[in-house]
């Protein structure tokens, strides 16, 4: 597997530093907050009900805290008509333990993971109305890279695989493993379990604050 990507430990520092005088210590500790919750939360998860374009807003501003956003058809709530949301997100490669800025790999196992092997991580959420309420259901995939060889493997590329497929260097890539594909780790549910929370929290919280206006 790949070998870990580690970043320029005066940029993390200059990173860090920008976000704390841009947004706060209140901000800057909820986005260096990669634990996942410490109670399980249902996956599907009910929400309240409400406005089909505010919670479907909140879905939307959630998930991009954690991928790129590739697709998405919004949900449809209404007498006339009902239709289910669904959010899908590009794959993104995991971040390590020294990138805390970013939220799409929880910590502990997770983080450790993505930095000594190369992990990948896309999202799908889909959100079904329930006469006026709703259902959230997120879903992670996680994959592990395949390669022919480690990145310091002392072993050559043209080597034959038990397969008996030859694997040819590739002129100026000699250095580099290729990359063979992916294999499916399943969910990284632990992932999900966040996600779920921040889209709760967005959304009973901005509930609040609007019925008091």
């Amino acid at each position: 597997m790949l070998t870990p990507r580690l970043p320029n430990v005066a940029s993390v520092l200059m990173v860090l530093g920008t976000l704390l005088v841009t947004q706060g210590c209140g901000q800057l500790a909820y986005r260096l907050d990669r634990r996942a919750p410490e109670q399980f939360i249902p996956n599907p998860l009910e929400l309240p009900p409400l406005e089909d374009q505010f919670v479907w807003s909140q879905v939307v501003d959630t998930v991009d805290d954690y991928f790129r956003i590739s697709r998405e058809q919004p949900v449809q709530n209404s007498s006339n008509y009902l239709l289910d949301g669904r959010l899908e997100t590009s794959y993104r490669v995991g971040a390590s333990v020294l990138e805390p800025w970013r939220k799409d790999s929880t910590a502990g196992f997770e983080a450790l993971q993505s930095t000594l092997q190369s992990i990948r991580r896309k999202a799908t959420v889909i959100v079904r109305p329930r006469g006026a309420a709703y259902t959230v259901e997120v879903i992670v995939q996680k994959d592990l890279e395949d390669t022919d060889r480690t990145q310091y493997a002392t072993e050559t590329t043209a080597t034959r695989r038990h397969d008996g497929t030859v694997i040819r260097q590739v002129s100026g890539a000699g250095d580099s493993p290729q990359t063979l594909g992916w294999i499916s780790l399943g969910r990284d549910t632990s992932l999900e379990q966040r996600i779920l929370r921040d889209i709760f929290q967005r959304v009973t919280e901005q509930d609040a604050r609007r019925s008091h206006l």
